[in-house]
């Protein structure tokens, strides 16, 4: 495997950094800057994504056909370190990373021809139907039953900790359709109009105390909704099939780049003196834990490039993306709390709305500095990471199944 970039992957790397540079504007930064779960609003979400998209790069994993950005692998790994460097808004992976290469693997050509283009334009916003209350990683005792009527399937039941419910146009689930045979034989996988009767949406609220804007997970009531079977990918109870396929697109993703941006932050707080007469910098054991971390990335970096790279030849991330989700994931949770330990008693005064200023909702001081506002919340937010797309216990027995044969 050769790490160096050649000449046109440079000129690639420099037309990325040009392109951000003129389009990720100073609102988007501000937003960025004190957002405490990494996401925007909607507004300006779908806003970014329709920048990406004019520009042919909202969907660098997609078949060219479809509308795909056509990268090479070195060229993707290129476009997500840019982006990252540069601390971009990511983009909502639900429907462009998710549901739609489960459209594309497994779907009708009328079931594409439907859902595919609006994804690509962020002109419709998708959710994921799968953890149920007593059923998260252990999915396959869902109890959310979809019972044949005709065309149709009556839903009964609901789904929990699903992100962004309130702003979904559709979502992609997975329903009971037998109890006949083990548990994951009687599983199916429908998308669904969230505009259907029988849906009701309650907001969950979390730790990092979500506002207008950053409110980001719900659960979703179904009461004899009505599903046409035309909305049913693929056959009925291989539902299970079809999520395993798309949790790698859940889980394989490059945690690198995100990684490297997040201990850059961690150490320009560390570098500023608080409030104990040194920047906690200075200080032999904090410093011990940033080398530490950076080399846990560059472990990180070097697994993800070569995993990246057997995919350019046609292979599937298969159970490794549960590797790289347990390895990203505690990466993600430790540096946020090496954030909090750099910021101190700063952390402390909570601040809930980190977007009041930008919104115009506020003019008031802030208790703690600018810098110090979304360390908290953010810690918070970050304690899920090791549990969403399944727990890193599941992960780990996972890899020792099907990666070390045990």
């Amino acid at each position: 495997m050769d790490l160096a970039f050649a000449p046109e992957d440079l000129a690639f790397r420099d037309e990325v950094r040009a392109w951000i540079k003129e389009n990720f504007d100073d609102d988007l930064r501000a937003m960025q800057s004190q957002s405490k779960n990494g996401y925007l609003d909607k507004e300006a979400m779908v806003r970014w994504q329709k920048k990406l998209y004019e520009r042919g790069w909202i969907a660098p994993d997609w078949p060219v056909d479809q509308g795909g950005a056509g990268f090479t692998a070195t060229q993707k790994y290129i476009f997500h370190m840019e982006m990252s460097a540069a601390g971009t808004p990511q983009t909502s992976p639900m429907g462009l990373r998710m549901v739609a290469h489960v459209i594309m693997a497994f779907g009708s050509d009328e079931q594409k021809k439907q859902h595919l283009p609006p994804i690509l334009r962020s002109d419709i916003w998708w959710c994921q139907g799968y953890s149920e209350p007593g059923s998260g990683s252990d999915l396959a005792s869902l109890a959310t039953k979809a019972e044949r009527d005709g065309d149709h399937y009556v839903l009964n039941g609901s789904k929990i900790w699903t992100t962004h419910a309130q702003w979904a146009d559709w979502m992609f689930a997975l329903v009971r359709t037998s109890s006949e045979g083990s548990r994951q034989q009687g599983i199916s996988f429908l998308l669904l109009d969230m505009k259907t009767p029988g849906i009701t949406i309650q907001a969950l609220p979390t730790l990092d105390g979500p506002m207008e804007g950053q409110q980001e997970v719900n659960q979703v009531f179904f009461d004899n909704v009505r599903v046409p079977v035309a909305n049913r990918i693929g056959e009925e109870g291989k539902g299970w099939t079809y999520a395993k396929y798309l949790l790698e697109f859940e889980r394989g993703n490059a945690y690198a780049p995100g990684l490297r941006v997040a201990l850059k932050k961690a150490k320009k707080l560390a570098a500023i003196e608080w409030s104990n007469g040194a920047p906690l910098l200075e200080d032999p054991d904090f410093r011990r834990k940033l080398a530490d971390m950076e080399m846990r990335i560059d472990v990180l970096d070097a697994t993800e490039l070569r995993i990246f790279s057997d995919l350019a030849s046609g292979q599937r991330v298969g159970p490794a993306s549960s590797m790289l989700k347990c390895a990203g994931s505690e990466a993600q949770q430790a540096i946020s709390e090496l954030a909090l330990e750099a910021v101190g008693q700063y952390a402390q005064p909570f601040v809930q709305d980190t977007w009041a200023e930008i919104k115009g909702r506020s003019n008031e001081p802030r208790p703690t500095p600018e810098e110090a506002a979304p360390i908290a919340p953010s810690y918070f937010n970050y304690r899920k990471t090791s549990i969403y797309a399944g727990s890193n216990e599941i992960q780990r027995n996972i890899m020792a199944k099907l990666v070390l044969g045990l």
